[in-house]
């Protein structure tokens, strides 16, 4: 396969180094990712400046690499548009230095940068592992996600994003299942500023997950690689015909 690697986490982290290492060696790399640290940017892109792209080394790898002082989507973006000369038959992004699970997605740059590519009708994959990985585990996780990746390829949809969370150690098994739900408590802390009539708050917090059963939330918790389907189509279909019937029967324009 032909893959494009990005990530959220910058061109010189860990993750993208590990994930490169493992994937070259069956498999052609281009790698595209952001200059510096951009997570939680979500699907954010740059509109009102140019953006620069430029061609680097990475220690030990030998496959292609660009960074790029943009946001995760406009890796994706540059890369397809502009830098590569032949069709990529996937795009993996990451691995991304923290857990991306349940409401995670929404704010993920690594996620993001996937579900660009699947616009693109590119399949596409985003992995995590858990905050403060060693070498080993990145090691393990680039392996695990090499072979879904070889797996997958002939049969995923070119529009899905199949977002990967590796536990650290003791793995049971793989579960394939839904987005579970977590929320960040006291998310905000007040600091002093000295200036009259200017607050400043500097997020933080601590993360609860609500652990219901068959979720990502749950299964890593018990020692799963945890995959999970998405789509970027944000469609309640559950209520899109309750959501009609009250609106043509209520609203007279």
């Amino acid at each position: 396969m032909r893959i494009l690697i990005s990530n959220d986490d910058g061109i010189y982290a860990k993750g993208i180094y590990y994930l490169a290492k493992e994937l070259e060696k069956d498999h052609e790399c281009i790698i595209v990712a952001p200059d510096k640290q951009r997570s939680a940017a979500g699907h954010a892109i740059t509109l009102h400046r140019p953006i620069t792209v430029k061609k680097v080394k990475l220690e030990g790898i030998k496959s292609i690499a660009y960074s790029v002082d943009g946001k995760p989507a406009d890796c994706v973006k540059v890369a397809i548009e502009k830098l590569l000369e032949d069709k990529i038959d996937m795009i993996i992004s990451g691995i991304n230095n923290g857990f991306n699970l349940g409401t995670d997605v929404i704010y993920s740059g690594t996620v993001s940068a996937a579900v660009e590519g699947a616009i693109y009708k590119i399949p596409s994959i985003a992995v995590s592992v858990d905050f403060n990985a060693d070498d080993e585990y990145y090691k393990r996780a680039a392996r695990h996600v090499k072979k879904i990746a070889e797996t997958s390829y002939s049969k995923l949809k070119n529009d899905v994003v199949l977002n990967i969370n590796v536990p650290k150690e003791d793995i049971k098994g793989i579960k394939v299942c839904s987005l579970g739900n977590r929320i960040y408590v006291n998310a905000y802390i007040e600091e002093e500023t000295g200036n009259e009539g200017e607050r400043k708050f500097q997020l933080a917090g601590e993360v609860k997950d609500f652990d219901d059963v068959d979720t990502d939330v749950f299964y890593i918790k018990n020692g799963y690689i945890t995959v999970t389907p998405l789509h970027y189509d944000l469609t309640n279909f559950n209520i899109i015909n309750e959501v009609n019937l009250w609106l043509t029967k209520e609203v007279i324009l």
